[in-house]
């Protein structure tokens, strides 16, 4: 039996630019070599023509299904920042942003974390009438809330438009019930305290002093309730360690009970220090039997629509974490793949499906490139994410026989 690693690069796939993806364009030796020496294919993480959410697609490559588990964003990204939901709480996956006349101008506040530790110790001092209010930072411009009271329900829309030049949503109850209405009304009353407060902050002067945006609201979205998950010991007989410097990673691998491991340098942007991660993945496949790396800053560019600082990130990411561990890792099952597409073009989540190369004892195909055109040409064909884990554990000698 051989141990996994699950490599995922966030938002790798993409669409043609000028004829060719970021990954058609970058210099990726170190991929190149698992294709050419593993077999490829490509992947839909959730669902044919389903544009999969990060929470989502993770579930499914876990091998949960998402249909059945997925409750909304909110109680991943609670998990990830270290909140434990009690049952009848509801959490929300938040941004720090920027408005000005009623209008959000910057979704992410700029990315600039100046004094966002500083107003949510504020923020936590908002009471709200009808149920008790958690806020917790996480990384970058990210935050969680939670609503604690009798009576709440998720079924809420967001506050968070997810656009700019154009006023924040009011939330509103989506199925009518007394439940709804209520959760939707202390949203919106937190929303508007956070706005009032926020307003004439001492950290709002001072971020606008050295020619930042402001943060002067909080978009909330994804509400949710706790699911009951089955823990990935219990699934698989397996241990199991997550390498995320992302809160919702961290949360969803938390949920299925991974082990997190933390690494100095690692962040959710482009500037991480990934080398550090690919380190500590070597590492932890000493002690566990599947490890998880999850890297960020592909999407992040593909975010902000940055085609050259997506294949720069490749590029690193190429250089620095698939080099030393093609090195390093002599006897164990790599799969290199991606959670989802984000075509740099439309700066979001899209269906089309994603390349993936697996190393290891498996037939060899004619692949040479990894890239999305060339990974279709593949011995995997086109696979489902639901049932990536059982393929990689087959193929490490870890499937029980079905059957006589």
């Amino acid at each position: 039996m051989k141990k996994t690693l699950l490599i995922v690069c966030d938002g790798l796939g993409d669409r043609l630019v000028d004829g060719l993806t970021p990954l058609e364009a970058a210099e990726t030796p170190n991929m190149d070599s698992m294709a050419k020496e593993g077999v490829c294919g490509l992947m839909d993480t959730v669902l044919m023509g389903v544009r999969p959410g990060s929470d989502t697609a993770h579930l499914s490559l876990f091998g949960y299904d998402p249909f059945k588990y997925y409750t909304g964003r909110g109680p991943f990204e609670a998990a990830g920042v270290g909140l434990d939901l009690r049952q009848g709480d509801v959490a929300f996956r938040c941004n720090f942003a920027s408005i000005k006349d009623g209008k959000i101008i910057d979704r992410r506040a700029g990315r600039q974390e100046e004094g966002l530790d500083e107003l949510t110790r504020e923020i936590n001092n908002i009471k709200i009438e009808g149920a008790e209010l958690i806020y917790k930072k996480a990384a970058g411009h990210r935050a969680v809330l939670v609503l604690r009271g009798a009576g709440l329900s998720p079924k809420v829309s967001d506050t968070d438009p997810e656009g700019e030049k154009v006023e924040y949503n009011q939330s509103k109850a989506l199925d009518g019930s007394r439940e709804a209405r209520k959760t939707a009304e202390l949203l919106n009353d937190f929303t508007d305290k956070v706005v009032e407060l926020l307003a004439e902050h001492d950290v709002n002067k001072k971020r606008a002093d050295s020619n930042k945006l402001p943060a002067n609201i909080v978009l909330a979205r994804g509400a949710g309730m706790k699911a009951s998950i089955p823990s990935f010991k219990q699934k698989y007989a397996l241990s199991a360690a997550c390498i995320s410097a992302t809160t919702l990673i961290n949360g969803v691998a938390r949920e299925v009970g991974m082990d997190l491991i933390e690494v100095d340098g690692a962040t959710g942007h482009v500037d991480s220090d990934v080398g550090a991660k690919a380190t500590a993945a070597i590492k932890a496949l000493e002690s566990y039997d599947f490890v998880f790396l999850h890297l960020k800053g592909t999407d992040e560019a593909s975010h902000d629509g940055n085609f050259k600082s997506k294949k720069e990130m490749i590029e690193r990411i190429d250089r620095e974490v698939i080099g030393p561990i093609l090195r390093e890792i002599k006897d164990a099952t790599i799969a290199l793949t991606a959670d989802h597409s984000t075509p740099v073009g439309i700066k979001q989540h899209s269906a089309d499906p994603v390349p993936i190369a697996i190393l290891g004892d498996v037939r060899t195909d004619d692949v040479e490139r990894f890239t999305e055109r060339d990974c279709a040409r593949g011995g995997l064909n086109r696979i489902r994410g639901l049932y990536l884990l059982n393929i990689l554990l087959d193929i490490s000698n870890r499937i029980k026989l079905f059957g006589a």
